[in-house]
């Protein structure tokens, strides 16, 4: 897990997003659990509270269900939730990337063919075309 010290974003945040994009992808199964957060804040040299944050975080969100004792396990993932959670990741980079054109003062023409560009990109390294 790679934690940025100066990048503005908190570090509980940090590792809650690096966790919910690892259950997102499956590489975090369903009943799976979570390093412990001892282990975890000894491994990044943060605090438990810092940790535990990142966590409970999770837990709000569903991704998440603290066993007393064992530790924090992943939930089943709903195919529905999924794709609205990555839905959401989506339209939030989209949000960012009309804010960056609007500052650089590209058109809406110039947008849409970046993103069309990028796309038929995307394809052919799919394809290995």
């Amino acid at each position: 897990m790679k934690l940025l010290q100066n990048s503005g974003i908190p570090i509980y945040q940090q590792i809650a997003e690096q966790l919910r994009a690892d259950i997102l992808a499956g590489k975090l199964k369903e009943g799976e659990y979570l390093p412990s957060i001892r282990g975890l804040a000894r491994d990044l040299r943060i605090s438990v509270i810092t940790t535990m944050k990142a966590y409970e975080q999770l837990e709000a969100e569903g991704l998440v269900t603290a066993a007393q004792g064992k530790g924090f396990y992943v939930n089943a993932q709903d195919s529905e939730m999924l794709k609205e959670q990555h839905l959401r990741k989506v339209e939030e980079a989209l949000l960012e990337a009309i804010r960056a054109a609007e500052i650089a003062r590209m058109t809406e023409e110039e947008l849409l063919g970046t993103l069309q560009a990028l796309l038929h990109m995307e394809e052919s390294r799919d394809t290995g075309d």
